[in-house]
């Protein structure tokens, strides 16, 4: 039997539950026929997206909802079926965001619709019907998403025998960038080669994404968000809490108000899409901690004398260090269904993530393992019967970001998977995102990844089976146990602890790439440049240096465990030869961000008369320029006044348009400026929808 079925919770990596099933409705456009209906199908609810023709009539709908819960579509031949279904409401499935909605439109995600009627309805049938209703374009299952692995399982923590061994590292301190005491045992950071050693795994100087070199030249910017789609983040960690994203339009976690009219009341660190509200929880008795330990692998303080390091954790100052946004999937036994799940998604994009951070996926199309159904093995496939994910997806893909920042677009990550199989899961495999393969402290591939088909790069994500000890596996944060009850502020009254411990597992490779990626954009932040998603993507998979293997094969031990029988079992390294892509280089990937991209502009301003809006010239110029200027051509459409070296509030007097121009002198004297243009319209800022 494979490893991860006899350790799966120590691999932690979040599978779905896929279906033999069709999950796809056939309708006019589309060809999948209604078979049977999904096992982890919703009884009594179902995904529909209506034809672009009928957006007035549901607008129309919606006008006279309460919340957003219609108890009619205002489509005759929709309610006639219904109908029959007893009881129904529809609920669109993305809140309407002013501040996105144009985009939203334009991507057509306004036209979902979850719909919710009587469980004891023939679910089967309704969708047969459904299907046949002109004005639908799709109809999909709303499936639940369960994780695979066992909750009951607890990590390796940082107990004492940890701490000796980290203590045991202090005489190399001279070599480690920060004073974090457990970077000593982050050999996926630096990899000294010091891992205990045992049997027959090794350990290869070097074998590490490079970290040492890269944060030379930056160790990570705030402007940089990651949305980590897991369990639930602790964000009041003290190592993570000075790095966790914040809402600047909320600040209470338990109000029902959505102050900054964004869709989710109550978001001031992310959202808890399993509970429909602010608050992220991580201490339900099932809780395996994975979210706060991806989330430590990117973005844990640095330099601050405690715990561990992140990626892009920063230097220990203020205002350093890139931003984490928990965006929970998980909770306890719980899962989130595929409309709560393209709600994440969509969520991030728009609330500022440029990374989004998946360890979780379906199963692999190849998988050999025992009583797992394969997931789909083609992107047609996956897109076909999938496709509010896949739109939730591309629209993070196309519009996370801003043409006018660092990167236009969001640059998507997922964990291959852990069934030894030959190929990538989905939807990591996709063309447009990345999978990343887990690999030991040797550069060998960890004997549970995924490989080959869909897979993209490598990364560290340890194989304490192959080295037998658990210190071969990856150190992150994680939180503590007890029970907790929010304030206003999201603070809690129970000190859980700041915990760590050890996962392995392509869940804990994924975090790697993102950090990487994070790391990178925040190195563009500081040179000034702006990269298009596709062209970052294509950059980062270049960035990777070469996986060799000495060995025809490698030898590990299933089930290790420090007093049980340990069963030896050959890895045949021959297999993943060109299968697993190369191992993620920070530093390289610095490299090439010198070279690549184009220099940030200073964006044209549009506003509404007697609105104002900020800007921080120091974005938009190269490093080294510490004075700043702004002059506004017609001052009778619009003013510019300095509130801090480099920014500027602008505001909008009258209709019109104006020239300006930004000016900034280097440290040696020299100048550098740049146009801009700021158009006034008297109905700019408005609602303009519904």
């Amino acid at each position: 039997m494979k490893k991860i079925y006899y350790k799966i919770a120590i691999l932690f990596t979040a599978f779905f539950v896929s279906c033999t099933d069709t999950e796809m409705v056939t309708t006019n456009e589309l060809t999948t026929p209604v078979t049977s209906i999904p096992a982890d199908a919703c009884r009594g609810e179902l995904l529909i997206k209506f034809k672009p023709e009928v957006a007035d009539l549901l607008d129309q709908a919606q006008t006279r909802s309460e919340r957003g819960v219609m108890t009619r579509s205002s489509i005759p031949t929709v309610d006639e079926v219904l109908d029959v279904a007893g009881a129904y409401h529809f609920e669109r499935i993305f809140p309407v965001d002013v501040r996105h909605e144009e985009r939203t439109r334009k991507r057509g995600l306004h036209l979902w619709y979850l719909v919710r009627f009587d469980k004891d309805a023939d679910l089967q049938k309704i969708a047969q019907d459904l299907s046949n209703v002109g004005e639908i374009a799709a109809i999909e299952y709303n499936r639940t998403i369960k994780r695979a692995y066992n909750t009951q399982k607890r990590p390796f923590m940082l107990d004492e025998q940890t701490k000796r061994a980290i203590a045991m590292c202090t005489s190399e301190s001279a070599e480690r960038p920060f004073n974090d005491p457990g970077l000593a045992l982050q050999w996926s950071y630096i990899n000294n080669g010091t891992i205990k050693e045992a049997k027959e795994g090794t350990v290869t100087v070097g074998a590490d994404v490079n970290c040492k070199e890269a944060w030379k030249k930056c160790t990570g910017d705030p402007s940089i968000i990651v949305a980590v789609l897991d369990e639930g983040v602790m964000y009041t960690h003290k190592d993570l809490a000075q790095n966790m994203w914040k809402n600047p339009g909320e600040n209470d976690v338990t109000s029902p108000v959505d102050n900054d009219g964004n869709g989710y009341a109550g978001d001031v660190h992310g959202y808890n899409f399993v509970s429909g509200n602010g608050y992220i929880s991580w201490s339900e008795a099932t809780d395996t901690g994975h979210g706060t330990h991806v989330a430590g692998t990117i973005a844990a303080v640095n330099n601050n004398g405690i715990g561990v390091s992140g990626i892009a954790g920063g230097d220990g100052t203020d205002n350093s260090g890139v931003k984490i946004m928990s965006c929970q999937l998980f909770s306890g036994d719980k899962g989130v269904t595929l409309f709560a799940e393209a709600q994440a998604i969509k969520y991030a994009a728009d609330n500022g993530a440029v990374i989004l951070q998946c360890s979780w996926g379906y199963n692999s199309g190849r998988s050999n393992a025992m009583n797992y159904t394969p997931g789909p093995t083609t992107d047609e496939e996956w897109a076909s019967t999938t496709p509010l994910e896949k739109e939730a997806l591309d629209y993070f893909v196309n519009n996370a970001g801003s043409p006018n920042g660092v990167i236009e677009g969001g640059i998507v990550v997922f964990a291959a998977g852990n069934e030894f199989a030959p190929m990538s899961s989905y939807p990591g495999a996709y063309k447009d995102y990345i999978s990343v393969a887990a690999t030991a402290a040797d550069e060998t591939p960890a004997c549970y990844s995924n490989y080959s088909t869909g897979v993209d790069i490598s990364a560290p994500g340890g194989d304490s089976w192959y080295h037998c000890t658990e210190y071969g596996s990856i150190l992150s944060t994680l939180p503590g146990r007890g029970t907790a009850t929010p304030d206003a502020n999201g603070s809690t009254s129970t000190d859980f602890g700041d915990n760590y411990g050890y996962y392995e597992g392509t869940s804990m490779a994924c975090p790697h790439v993102s950090g990487v990626a994070a790391l990178g954009l925040s190195y563009a932040v500081k040179l000034g440049k702006h990269f298009r998603a596709e062209d970052f993507r294509k950059l980062l998979l270049k960035s990777t240096q070469p996986i060799t293997y000495s060995d025809e094969s490698k030898l590990y031990y299933e089930n290790w465990s420090v007093n049980g029988t340990n069963h030896p079992t050959r890895l045949q390294l021959s297999d993943y030869v060109g299968q697993v892509g190369g191992m993620i280089d920070a530093a390289l990937l610095l490299n090439n961000i010198e070279g690549s991209g184009v220099d940030m502009k200073v964006p044209n301003i549009y506003l509404g008369t007697g609105k104002t809006t900020t800007i921080n010239l120091a974005t938009y110029f190269k490093p080294g320029n510490a004075d700043f200027t702004c002059q506004v051509a017609d001052e009778t459409v619009a003013t510019v006044t300095e509130i801090a070296p480099g920014k500027y509030t602008v505001k909008g007097l009258k209709s019109g348009l104006t020239k300006a121009v930004a000016t900034a002198k280097l440290n040696g004297g020299s100048a550098t400026t740049q146009e801009f243009y700021i158009t006034v319209r008297t109905n700019a800022g408005g609602n303009g929808w519904l």
